[in-house]
């Protein structure tokens, strides 16, 4: 169960983390007025879910035995 957690608590944070950076990125190289292959409603759904991914995970992941 703890290794399941860790995992799936490791991919959630990477969740909150690479989608924002990957939009920033694709904002700052792409033209003024290009459509970034990644929208923002993507990124923001991306992140709600990898939040709600790690509040469920973290604590099976960190308890204290």
């Amino acid at each position: 169960m703890k290794a399941a957690a860790t995992s799936v608590g490791l991919l959630a944070l990477a969740g909150t983390i690479v989608p924002p950076a990957v939009f920033m990125v694709q904002s700052i190289a792409g033209e003024p007025g290009a459509t970034p292959a990644l929208s923002l409603d993507v990124v923001k759904t991306v992140m709600l879910v990898a939040t709600v991914a790690w509040f469920a995970a973290a604590p099976f992941w960190m308890k204290v035995e």
